[in-house]
């Protein structure tokens, strides 16, 4: 075969392997051109990102007589750096109030059926644009924190299909916080969309709550007008398995002990009853009159939320099987969906959406279950969260570990340091690094995980009501003083403290051995004399044996060999 010529099975594969790169670009500039992409939930952008996203959505919706001139304000005072934190929190506090009626979720543009595919799509994210242009505003005043929030507009479409054709919208929050994942303008926008749409907080994981604890919660959404149910996902699933729980945290032993419909768990049949009967009266109202409800074949019911809080777990009791995908990840759930129940009533479940807030921080997110965790960098923040909620004593009962004590030039009842945490938790598990240091990063994943999970038990109190430790610390078992005394001692002899006037160790055993005696107990065997204690650098000394060579030498009868004469070392015995 010549140098030239290009017939060969190299050439032939060289060309193949050509012409598949060239299909692949087409074919992703053709994707690219039609938006066609896998449905991902964004929260976090970097500045560039966002910068390129306006400019391309800029130059795709306006022209050339509306620049973006006014989204950067460069002119940002720096007032608050002298003030104290107790002054700067107030006066954001003072901002949020200002500034609550911005704080708002995007609503859909009006259309009608008649609207070009296109036309709906470019009124949709032009809306949006002008959403997130207002919340850029927020963001730029340096008296605000806005958390992060949900900047795909996929999401929020699959928001707006839920809502507007939901009877009944359920909005699913975690029962130990549940005004964190509350949005209130939410309920507002469904309003705006039907005047007689309500809107139902279903407050989830309700049996890691004391049952006192659901009456003050009980009472406080009673006197704000909200309707509200107490649910657990997790009892429902296991009730429907033929399984009990085992309430290891003594949080509650029945979790439908109560009898008022306001405090009790409901089950599985008795929500989706209440759930219809609620949607039949919306029904109602709209059309006038409680006849018409048979005109209409299915009720719908939305379940709407953050991520992360048991849509999915709930939506599988409520129909009996696994419909929807379950995972501890936060965004399982990538497009809305439709269940049939019955023929009087269907749900519709909703992707988990990160609504944007000003009373949280990242880092409570990132605690709380609503930012994945595997994704965060810092670690220590997110743990300090952790641990200015839960007790120390409640941590050291749950984790076996004795957390370092404050510093007496610090307030004694200050909350631990999450590196104290980390630490003790790594060396109680020996969790090391490649580098020889604690593996913070491994422990602060597993606590984060143990405190979504409700190992590490933890609650917020209505705002009008004082947060009480004791109902943790009652829900954890024994006292930290018997935890630690069982996990303290291996052995070793304790001193007597006179201060305290604790006997020693010596002392008990002594009782113990004279009570065996007088009551025939005593074995007959010799006791065993114990060694007397000496001083530590006096066990491992090994004394030098003297080397005696005298025989060679002895009598004349030498070997012809040297006399070794060797001296001992005075044996070192301290000061």
């Amino acid at each position: 075969m010549g140098k030239g010529d290009k017939s060969g099975v190299g050439r032939a594969l060289v060309k193949h392997h050509n012409q598949m790169v060239k299909d692949s670009k087409e074919k992703g500039k053709h994707y690219r051109s039609q938006h066609k992409k896998v449905l991902e939930s964004v929260t976090e952008v970097s500045d560039i990102d966002a910068v390129i996203e306006q400019v391309d959505e800029a130059h795709r919706l306006f022209s050339d007589t509306n620049p973006l001139a006014n989204l950067i304000n460069l002119d940002s005072a720096s007032g608050t750096s002298q003030m104290t934190p107790e002054e700067r929190r107030e006066q954001q506090k003072n901002e949020e109030a200002l500034h609550a009626s911005s704080l708002r979720v995007p609503r859909r543009p009006p259309w009608n059926a008649k609207m070009s595919v296109e036309e709906l799509d470019a009124n949709e994210r032009e809306a949006f644009l002008s959403w997130r242009r207002s919340l850029a505003r927020l963001e730029e005043n340096e008296k605000l924190v806005l958390t992060p929030f949900e900047k795909n507009l996929d999401i929020w479409r699959q928001l707006w299909r839920v809502v507007e054709r939901s009877d009944l919208l359920v909005m699913v929050v975690d029962a130990r916080n549940p005004l964190f994942y509350r949005c209130p303008d939410l309920e507002v926008y469904a309003k705006e969309i039907d005047e007689h749409r309500r809107t139902l907080l279903l407050v989830n994981k309700a049996d890691l709550l004391p049952f006192s604890i659901r009456e003050k919660w009980s009472d406080y959404f009673r006197k704000h007008g909200i309707l509200f149910l107490f649910w657990s996902a997790k009892a429902a699933s296991a009730a429907l398995e033929g399984k009990t729980l085992g309430y290891s945290n003594g949080m509650q032993s029945n979790p439908h002990e109560s009898v008022d419909t306001d405090t009790k768990i409901y089950g599985r049949d008795d929500l989706l009853a209440r759930l219809q009967s609620e949607a039949e009266e919306i029904v109602s109202m709209k059309n006038g009159s409680r006849s018409d409800i048979g005109a209409s074949n299915s009720v719908v019911v939305g379940f709407v939320g953050y991520p992360n809080v048991g849509k999915s777990s709930t939506i599988n009791a409520l129909v009996g099987e696994k419909r929807t995908g379950v995972t501890s990840t936060p965004g399982k759930t990538k497009h809305f969906q439709t269940l049939i129940i019955s023929d009087k009533l269907t749900l519709c479940d909703c992707p988990g959406l990160v609504f944007p807030s000003f009373t949280s921080s990242r880092y409570e997110m990132i605690a709380s279950g609503v930012l994945p965790i595997d994704r965060m960098t810092e670690h220590r923040e997110a743990v300090q969260v952790v641990a200015d909620r839960v007790p120390r004593s409640v941590i050291e009962k749950v984790y076996k570990i004795t957390l370092p004590k404050p510093k007496p030039y610090e307030p004694q009842s200050r909350p631990p340091w999450a590196a104290e945490v980390l630490r003790s938790y790594c060396a109680s598990r020996g969790y090391v690094a490649a580098s020889g240091l604690p593996d913070e990063t491994r422990a602060a994943r597993q606590i984060l995980k143990d405190y979504i999970d409700g190992k590490l038990p933890h609650f917020e109190m209505p705002p009008d009501v004082s947060n009480d430790e004791h109902h943790i610390e009652d829900a954890v078992g024994p006292s930290s003083s018997e935890v630690l005394d069982s996990d303290s001692s291996d052995g070793e002899v304790l001193p007597y403290d006179e201060h305290e006037g604790a006997p020693s160790l010596e002392h008990v055993l002594d009782d113990l051995n004279s009570f065996d005696m007088d009551n025939g107990l005593a074995s007959h065997k010799a006791p065993v004399q114990k060694k007397s204690a000496s001083a530590p650098h006096k066990q491992h000394k090994k004394p030098q044996r003297k080397k005696d060579r005298s025989w060679r030498v002895r009598d004349g009868e030498a070997d012809g060999m040297p006399v070794v004469r060797v001296f001992q070392k005075p044996v070192n015995t301290g000061p």
